[in-house]
């Protein structure tokens, strides 16, 4: 039997947290953070919007049913480490392949086991998503060192790490009933699968593509994915998405999201901790429906600013008083659509006068519930000229 080697996981302040090894052995970094989601590990850490980060799942028991290739959403694990409760060492599922512990190390992962997982996620609850160091048979005060020169997520361009080099194609399950352009900026396997079991071929273009050579791909429609990090220095992409605006139906999502609101003119900042998981409750404001979504994002879109007001600060549980109403921009009057009921932030909005919305969620899921794929039908409504807003 293989000796069990310890692990560490230690923030730049210095809280510790000790567990087991059951990744690679080996030392690194991230901004930490925690997510809710019961099932997806699988599809988690290869989400590259988790670029730079370190997951903690609250989830007691992680790898319970194995893993399977077809379930990656990229073709590598995105996040620095893992740190759960409880490793599994067994695969109880009939589509399971491989041990997720054997997944974790044929990809050269750390990992760690045996964390006090409720103590380490009310840490972050409490003092926001922080720099970490993670170590597996090595000196805590060296942990401690690492994770203080760990730079913020603010300011730093992830995309550019994750998108593809070159362009790709997609073909529609079946009759094509329209043609997308999907800016990768960290884009999901699942997300162009939605699209093309609904009779979409996807063209995936670079994040670094001008407007120019996206339109000259002659797409029905543009797709704006998810991806990592901070919205704030992705200028290029933002120029792009500004003189796409008005010249073909743009539809984004999460990364993308924050950035057709900056090509509107709003703000970004980023949330204390994130938010992480497959259970996020939003609130449609055309109707006062709920849905619950799966997010991974550290970023909002502050849309006040264009409304002439400040951010007002929560008290309580969060109402529509906390979003702005009537918002001008230079491409006409823009709405919210969602709100999360969890901090209030805004979750989605749409363009009145060309179309174009996003929403801040993951209607794909992958992992996550459902609620949200309706998102994906009315974009293909959108494609084929039947319908002119996406809520």
């Amino acid at each position: 039997m293989p000796l069990v080697k310890q692990g560490l996981l230690v923030t730049a302040e210095g809280a510790v947290f000790r567990g087991s090894s059951v990744g690679v052995e080996g030392v690194t970094t991230g901004e930490v953070v925690f997510n809710t989601a019961m099932t997806g590990y699988q599809e988690i850490i290869t989400d590259p919007s988790y670029c730079g980060q370190v997951v903690v799942f609250t989830a007691p028991h992680i790898g319970n049913y194995g893993s399977v290739c077809f379930d990656d959403q990229s073709k590598r694990v995105h996040v620095r480490s893992l740190v759960m409760r409880s490793m599994s060492r067994t695969a109880s599922s009939w589509r399971s392949t491989q041990r997720f512990g054997d997944y974790l190390t044929e990809r050269k992962v750390i990992a760690l086991s045996g964390i006090d997982t409720r103590r380490l996620t009310r840490h972050i609850r409490d003092v926001g998503a922080m720099a970490v160091a993670v170590g597996v048979d090595t000196d805590e005060a060296e942990l401690v060192s690492m994770a203080s020169e760990v730079p913020s997520m603010e300011g730093q361009d992830l995309v550019s790490g994750v998108t593809t080099d070159t362009i790709y194609r997609s073909d529609a399950k079946g009759s094509a009933i329209g043609h997308v352009a999907a800016y990768d900026f960290g884009i999901k396997k699942d997300i162009i699968r939605s699209m093309n079991h609904r009779g979409l071929d996807v063209t995936v273009v670079p994040a670094s593509s001008s407007a120019a050579e996206t339109l000259a791909l002659a797409p029905d429609a543009v797709f704006l994915s998810n991806g990592p990090g901070d919205p704030g220095p992705l200028t290029g992409p933002v120029e792009a998405i500004g003189a796409l605006l008005g010249e073909v139906p743009v539809f984004g999502i999460c990364l993308g999201h924050q950035l057709l609101g900056l090509a509107l003119g709003a703000d970004t900042f980023k949330l204390p901790f994130g938010h992480h998981g497959g259970n996020h409750p939003v609130r449609r404001i055309s109707d006062g429906s709920v849905e619950i979504t799966s997010q991974n994002h550290g970023f909002a879109v502050d849309l006040w600013p264009l409304a002439g007001g400040e951010r007002p600060q929560r008290r309580g549980l969060p109402t529509t008083d906390l979003l702005p109403t009537d918002i001008p921009t230079r491409f006409g009057e823009v709405s919210v659509t969602h709100q999360n009921l969890n901090d209030g932030t805004i979750e989605g909005m749409a363009c009145h006068e060309i179309t174009a919305s996003s929403v801040q969620y993951h209607p794909e899921a992958a992992p996550g519930p459902n609620d949200a794929s309706r998102l994906f039908d009315r974009f293909v409504d959108i494609v084929r000229g039947s319908d002119a807003k996406t809520n």
